[in-house]
């Protein structure tokens, strides 16, 4: 049975005293039963969260895959297991478009993380002009194919997938409950041609993309969509607790 989580992107945010705040108010929220949560502070709050975590699972937003040596700024994923970092983020669209981060060095990126035993949350999706032109689908499957589908049933079973429609990230546009589940069955489906069904069914698709309390019900009822991948609602306690909440949950199938 596949898990249902929702997880916080905290980007680029808050302040020392206010990531521990977030932390504590995240920590002390009524969690639906079995809903997993997780937060993914900036990289200097990351230890602090972790520390005084009890109830939520801490990640990190970006790593590298490699172990050590002249990486100037960079952390590893080494470093974050030693540190006791839960999981970390991979394929962020930002860090795509802002960073150039291409198919080879998301696949080597996963590749570290699994090897260390880090959670990757993998993202992908596709910019405005593509999802126009029609060929989205195609799209993000390439994504899957060139950084993902390497990995032996194994691996690829530790592995959490975040559909984030890039023009919906941010700019308060939300892929429709329609959109969102043809592109989660289709991921689904294509992770049970790669990998076979008990797979596929246990493999959790997370949506991401403006994801906040007025449509994350309908969202997360999808049949295909396993929780969220929350940005900007994610830095508001109240708007989070909602998100986690077990009545935000009650409607689905």
């Amino acid at each position: 049975m596949r898990s249902k989580i929702v997880a916080g992107n905290w980007k680029m945010n808050l302040s020392q005293s206010e990531a521990k705040q977030l932390c504590k108010e995240v920590n002390n929220m009524n969690i639906g039963s079995g809903i997993e949560v997780y937060i993914f502070p900036p990289m200097l709050y990351v230890s602090d969260c972790k520390s005084s975590s009890t109830v939520v699972k801490v990640g990190a937003q970006n790593a590298y895959p490699k172990d050590s040596g002249a990486y100037t700024g960079e952390v590893s994923m080494w470093q974050l297991k030693e540190a006791g970092i839960d999981a970390v983020l991979i394929g962020h669209s930002e860090r795509r478009e802002y960073f150039n981060e291409d198919h080879t060095l998301l696949k080597q990126k996963l590749d570290a993380a699994l090897f260390h035993g880090v959670k990757p949350f993998f993202c992908c999706g596709e910019p405005l002009e593509i999802r126009q032109d029609g060929s989205f689908l195609k799209y993000v499957k390439n994504q899957l194919e060139e950084s993902v589908f390497h990995l032996s049933a194994n691996d690829f079973e530790k592995v959490v997938l975040a559909y984030e429609p890039i023009w919906a990230i941010g700019t308060g546009q939300t892929a429709s409950t329609e959109q969102a589940e043809e592109m989660h069955a289709a991921i689904r489906s294509w992770v049970e041609e790669k990998y076979g069904n008990t797979i596929a069914e246990n493999t959790s698709i997370l949506y991401g993309g403006s994801c906040n309390p007025g449509n994350a019900q309908a969202l997360f009822a999808c049949e295909n969509v396993d929780g969220g991948l929350i940005g900007g609602a994610s830095l508001k306690a109240a708007d989070f607790s909602v998100l986690v909440a077990e009545e935000t949950w009650t409607i689905l199938n």
